[in-house]
């Protein structure tokens, strides 16, 4: 069945079909030189505890189910509560048949290894399988991070502790940090970033790091396929042409947010179903959305067009 007509059938049908979408295999792929094998949907920790824990466990299960074995979170998501959904959901065995990352996002050697701890105890486990820097946005950050006594110095010793298995950052505000994060250290093994319809015209990180990143040979972990939602507010795109683009680039999972099961069903449908947009897809799409809204005001976490910038969305504040 063509994922269009997939899409469209009516709410029973769909239904039904998405049940037994969950016998057919779920599309993997080895996370970089970590060497994880993940499925190529991961599921967005912060919006999975917006309409509460129950939903949250519900969503955590019903992926399993669907052979999603890749779950992200976060310290910050929901001052912690995210953290605590992964403790509720993944006991009972639970935990060993998935891979979990979570991020930290403060700068120093102490704090970060202060929040690794505290995620170990929300989330009830002992490791984590992926630790990300999270969401570095501006240079003197790094400064921080690579400095003495900074955040880096607890992601190299997690890992020796055996705390973490695999370690990478994340980002989404401007490319040449990402650049700088990238060459300063070779012990990273994974890279998140946006990668998404309207990307590729503005502070691009689709035609700056991504080549970078896998030049490196480091796991690509893409988010912001939809804007944090701005794309189909703006009605630039729905979200299921916005995941297909995603997974038509070269990343080897797409991080997707959903709050509640059905959201998650349709978009493990467009993977399921996915045929992968070519080149002069690629190429409409773009030109369709260079003559649209684009830039800062639609993916608001990036660093603001000109001199004097402006204050960019933080991951795990409300859009």
């Amino acid at each position: 069945m063509r994922r269009r007509t997939f899409l469209q059938l009516p709410p029973a049908a769909l239904a039904a079909d998405l049940r037994l979408l969950a016998e057919a295999p779920m599309p993997m792929a080895t996370l970089g030189k970590s060497g994880l094998k993940v499925s190529r949907f991961c599921v967005g920790g912060y919006h999975m505890a917006v309409k509460g824990d129950e939903m949250g466990v519900r969503i955590i299960h019903r992926a399993m189910d669907l052979g999603v074995n890749f779950f992200d979170c976060a310290w910050l998501y929901h001052d912690g509560r995210s953290d605590s959904v992964y403790g509720k959901a993944l006991g009972d065995g639970h935990r060993q048949k998935v891979l979990v990352m979570s991020k930290a996002h403060h700068r120093t050697r102490d704090g970060a290894m202060k929040q690794l701890e505290d995620t170990l105890g929300r989330m009830k486990t002992d490791y984590l399988d992926l630790w990300q820097c999270h969401q570095v946005t501006e240079q003197k950050e790094v400064d921080q991070i690579l400095g003495p006594a900074g955040a880096l110095e607890a992601f190299v010793k997690a890992k020796q502790q055996g705390k973490v298995r695999h370690i990478g950052f994340t980002g989404h505000a401007d490319p040449a940090v990402h650049q700088r994060m990238l060459d300063s250290f070779d012990g990273w093994e994974t890279v998140q970033h946006p990668v998404n319809l309207i990307d590729p015209h503005y502070l691009s990180f689709i035609n700056s790091v991504m080549p970078n990143v896998r030049k490196k040979g480091l796991g690509l972990l893409a988010m912001k396929s939809n804007g944090m939602g701005a794309i189909g507010k703006a009605s630039i795109a729905p979200i299921a042409e916005c995941l297909r683009f995603a997974w038509s680039h070269d990343v080897d999972v797409v991080v997707s947010g959903v709050e509640t099961v059905e959201q998650l069903e349709q978009n493990v449908a467009v993977l399921k179903t996915l045929k992968p947009m070519s080149k002069r897809e690629i190429a409409a799409v773009l030109e369709r959305t260079r003559k649209g809204p684009h830039g800062s005001k639609v993916e608001g976490y990036k660093k603001k067009e000109g001199a004097a910038g402006g204050p960019v969305h933080r991951d795990g504040e409300p859009g």
